[in-house]
């Protein structure tokens, strides 16, 4: 069972980790337990958008990660269930849809992708050097690695294409006339390119944390009642022997906030602490849906904003915690080198707590 639909069951799915919108099955971004990890954005194109309920774009980022051993599988998967079922259906819990169609990133140890799609047709490039990023837009021109099969034949029946020449997918398959938001998204795709190309050959865990935290650019949003609503950073070696290190914030604004590291090992203890409620009767799924509101946060989302309300009421008292959080999400980063550089072996069990106590620690802070 999907957000929306139900779809046919995999005889074993792979353990993941997933920060998600509280109300829905997918997942905004996430990992698995064979170190692939897939994002996804939304996007709009020519192609008519699909209110009818099909697979979010959540929905297929969840799937690819549950199901893909690499990330060309986890690719392979997104791209047969997206022309199987379609996407479609609201992206937001409100009674007016939302609906948009998705562009993802998929990496894993070897090999990192940027799939994006149009209704049930899609192209997809392989990244072999550098960086790449995606934001709210189409990316991929002519240096198309894998397509849907009837993908240029629809671009030439719409006119589209004239069937002459150099196909690029972005070119063809994006708006004419693009709504504001996308004129918006350009702004930051550019200025992510650039902060990437700034620090070409020696990227971090940190350059990623400051990047995403980067509010000039606008791609960390803390502005009109609208926060960046979750972080994800992941360190992946190419060397099978060592461990990949998730970093979470599952609180809004990384600016303000605490990236935390995740390792899978075998039995990784609960953390209740970020883990949203569920409701008996829930208006995301009873019909006509969203048609009441609950309160989804989960207890650290909670404290977080109580200390986020104390930053602003109290600039003193929050730069004082600001820099605690900070100090915490360093001794996390520092450990992880330590790990990710073999100078240190934690036990399993360390591993398998590590994210259950960097939470706790964090919210002793807010108390």
């Amino acid at each position: 069972q999907c957000t929306y639909l139900e779809i046919e069951q995999a005889e074993r799915t792979h353990a993941v980790v997933l920060s998600r919108p509280a109300w829905l099955w997918g997942a905004e971004m996430g990992a698995n337990d064979c170190g692939v990890c897939v994002g996804n954005e939304g996007v709009w194109t020519r192609e008519p958008l699909g209110e009818a309920e099909a697979l979010l774009g959540m929905d297929l980022v969840r799937l690819g990660l549950e199901r893909g051993g690499s990330a060309r599988e986890a690719l392979e998967v997104i791209t047969a269930l997206l022309e199987r079922y379609g996407q479609g259906g609201s992206c937001k819990e409100d009674p007016m849809p939302f609906v948009y169609h998705n562009t993802f990133l998929l990496a894993d140890r070897a090999e990192a992708w940027v799939l994006e799609t149009a209704g049930r047709y899609w192209a997809a490039q392989r990244i072999r050097e550098g960086s790449h990023n995606i934001s709210n837009q189409l990316s991929i021109g002519s240096d198309i690695t894998a397509e849907h099969p009837g993908l240029r034949e629809r671009a030439r029946s719409q006119g589209w294409w004239s069937g002459q020449g150099e196909f690029s997918f972005a070119e063809v398959f994006s708006l004419e006339k693009q709504p504001p938001r996308m004129e918006a998204a350009k702004a930051r795709f550019q200025a992510g390119k650039e902060l990437l190309q700034q620090h070409a050959g020696h990227i971090t865990a940190e350059t990623l944390m400051s990047i995403l935290r980067d509010k000039d650019s606008g791609i960390c949003v803390d502005a009109e009642g609208f926060r960046t609503a979750g972080s994800m950073v992941s360190v992946l070696p190419s060397d099978p022997a060592l461990p990949c290190v998730h970093f979470f914030t599952a609180t809004p604004d990384p600016s303000r906030s605490v990236f935390k590291p995740f390792v899978f090992v075998d039995g990784i203890k609960a953390v209740p602490q970020v883990r949203s409620p569920t409701f008996l009767q829930d208006p995301a799924k009873q019909i006509p849906r969203f048609q009441s509101s609950v309160d989804r946060r989960h207890e650290l989302y909670r404290r977080h904003q109580a200390a986020l309300e104390l930053m602003e009421q109290d600039q003193e008292r929050g730069q004082k915690l600001l820099e605690t959080l900070q100090e915490l999400e360093k001794q996390g980063l520092e450990g992880m080198k330590e790990l990710l550089e073999g100078t240190v072996t934690p036990c399993p069990e360390e591993l398998a707590d590590l994210f259950f106590d960097c939470v706790e620690a964090e919210m002793k802070f807010y108390t």
